[in-house]
C-alpha cells in the first residue's frame, strides 16, 4: 500500500509504529511505514515511491509526525558474491531513534 506525505499529515492523530528508512544501494533511500497492521510505502502524489538523497532528509520530512520508532535498513550484498551459494541473509538494521518499550 502507499500512502503521501499530504495524507499522513492530513490523517490526525495516526501514531507511525516504525518508520524504516531503507538504504538503495548506498544512495538513495526510501521510507517504508508501519502503521497498527499495514505496511505503507511513502510516495510521491503521482503514485511513484518517494526517494530521498539521505536518512536526515526522510526524518527532516515526516518531522511533524508521531514515530515512536526509527531503523535504517541496509540489505547485505553478501549473499551475492562470486562462488558463494544464494542464501537468504537478513539485512542490517540499526536503530535511530525509539521509545523505550
Amino acid at each position: 500500500m502507499r500512502i503521501t506525505l499530504d495524507q499522513l499529515v492530513n490523517s490526525g492523530d495516526s501514531q507511525i509504529d516504525l518508520l524504516e528508512i531503507l538504504s538503495i544501494e548506498g544512495q538513495q533511500y526510501m521510507a517504508r511505514l508501519r502503521i497498527g497492521d499495514q505496511l505503507m510505502i511513502l510516495s510521491d502524489n503521482k503514485g511513484n515511491t518517494r526517494l530521498f538523497r539521505s536518512s536526515w532528509q526522510i526524518q527532516d520530512a515526516l518531522g511533524a509526525l508521531s514515530i515512536a520508532r526509527t531503523d535504517v535498513v541496509h540489505a547485505s550484498a553478501y549473499h551475492e558474491m562470486v562462488g558463494m551459494e544464494p542464501a537468504a541473509v537478513e539485512p542490517m538494521r540499526i536503530r535511530v531513534q525509539g521509545r523505550e518499550s
